[in-house]
């Protein structure tokens, strides 16, 4: 079901009318009875992870964990 409410309206009962939004209804603001905006509930979609798309794409050099050079230990001490 779709409501039509006016701004000030809107301003008055946001907290109503996002409780009526979250049930599921569709609400149209309006201004001078003309549509403006329109309220609708946020659908949440995570994306599904699969597990070793990135199987052969990431590389780590063997030097990872070598000491960083003196120059760029001097960069973090600044």
């Amino acid at each position: 079901m779709t409501i039509q409410v006016n701004t000030h309206e809107a301003k008055t009962h946001l907290s109503k009318l996002l409780a009526r939004v979250r049930e599921g209804q569709e609400v149209i603001i309006a201004k001078g009875g003309k549509p403006v905006a329109r309220l609708v509930p946020v659908l949440e979609q995570h994306p599904k992870r699969v597990p070793g798309t990135a199987k052969n794409k990431i590389f780590i050099s063997p030097s990872f964990n070598d000491p960083l050079p003196e120059d760029v230990l001097e960069e973090f001490e600044k």
